[in-house]
């Protein structure tokens, strides 16, 4: 028997990039320091990659600084060259097992830049969907093949399945419109 096909295991699995896309939008900075903006940053640390808030805590002291506590002396050198090759064009200073990040004003070139990461990602959620609806059709005509479903049926739940990816598609395009207003709002 092949492994069974559900439509609200696929929502959920295209709902899931959708949660990944927000998440790496809060990371895309608007001029604000936010602690949220090193979430997407990943240290070498122990052997692997790690996300930043599993060595470090991040707070935010004022509106343009934020202070990132290396809980293990050892990674601060680590997690400066991870804040600085992260792409969010910040320039750490590192002071002990201390670093502060300073948030410098965005002018308009760096906004546009902005907005390229943004669509970027966007464009990696849209991939990570249509990679969720063709797991879907697979699965559709193999249960078609082995006689599981009638061709009708298998017809009628790929429509299903293109609803919900144009659906999850459509989210990520407005997710994305909102978030590139934000980032070039002066």
């Amino acid at each position: 028997m092949s492994e069974q096909f559900s439509l609200s295991s696929l929502k959920t699995r295209m709902s899931k990039s959708i949660e990944a896309l927000h998440e790496e939008f809060v990371g895309l900075r608007t001029g604000r320091a936010s602690a949220g903006l090193l979430e997407p940053v990943m240290v070498d640390a122990y052997g692997g990659k790690m996300p930043l808030n599993q060595v470090a805590s991040v707070t935010v002291p004022e509106s343009r600084m934020l202070l990132v506590q290396v809980w293990d002396r050892a990674l601060a050198g680590e997690v400066d060259k991870a804040i600085r090759e992260s792409g969010l064009g910040l320039n750490p200073m590192a002071e002990g097992a201390t670093i502060r990040v300073p948030v410098p004003e965005l002018n308009e070139e760096r906004r546009r830049d902005l907005v390229k990461v943004a669509h970027n990602y966007a464009e990696q959620a849209r991939v990570a969907v249509r990679h969720i609806r063709r797991d879907g059709m697979d699965q559709l005509k193999k249960a078609e093949k082995d006689g599981e479903m009638s061709q009708d049926e298998m017809h009628g739940k790929s429509d299903l399945v293109q609803k919900a990816t144009d659906d999850a598609v459509a989210e990520i395009d407005a997710m994305l419109a909102t978030k590139e207003k934000e980032i070039m709002q002066v």
